[in-house]
């Protein structure tokens, strides 16, 4: 059990404490994995799980699905999600990177990107309280677009000189770009 006040860099899976890489960058390639159209469910809690665990080499099979559980929970920053409804996606670490971490860096007053170790809910917690800026705009506007909300007429300028940014890019597998790639080219 976690103390009040502290961060954790272990998990209990089966009845051994299992290191755990914390920084938010291991975190964020977790996140591409599972952004990954190329890669199955299955495989991307494999990736999950050897990325987390620096000794999941050594882990017993038997235990692979209560270490996923866990690492989902250290994901999650200890949040029990009581409702396993998934939420429309309004944002991808890889796209909003450009405008994502200068919105982290003025709630942190550094350069987290130079910093050799943050820890990931430490990371979290700076990207919660982003305030208002370039990220919380386009946030917002997707936000009301996922849920079929009427943008403001500033919204609606906004999006439509910053598309680029404010309209996520659907990712595809290499044989549906491939296909979309054929059929444009025949199109013209």
């Amino acid at each position: 059990m976690i103390r009040l006040g502290q961060l954790p860099v272990i998990l209990m899976v089966g009845e051994k404490e299992w290191k755990i890489r914390t920084d938010y960058r291991d975190i964020l390639v977790i996140m591409q994995a599972f952004n990954d159209p190329e890669l199955t469910v299955e495989e991307a809690y494999i990736v999950m799980c050897k990325i987390l665990y620096e000794d999941w080499p050594d882990m017993p099979s038997e235990l692979y699905e209560e270490s996923a559980k866990k690492a989902l929970w250290f994901l999650d920053c200890g949040q029990e999600d009581e409702e396993d409804i998934m939420p429309v996606k309004v944002m991808d670490w890889e796209q909003d990177e450009p405008i994502l971490f200068p919105a982290i860096n003025q709630v942190a007053g550094c350069e987290v990107r130079s910093v050799p170790h943050v820890h990931w809910w430490t990371f979290v917690g700076y990207f919660m309280e982003i305030r208002e800026g370039i990220f919380s705009t386009v946030l917002g506007i997707r936000q009301k677009m996922a849920k079929g909300k009427h943008l403001e007429k500033w919204e609606r300028e906004f999006r439509r000189n910053n598309k680029k940014i404010c309209d996520l890019k659907k990712r595809y597998t290499k044989e549906e770009q491939e296909e979309i790639d054929y059929w444009n080219k025949l199109l013209g």
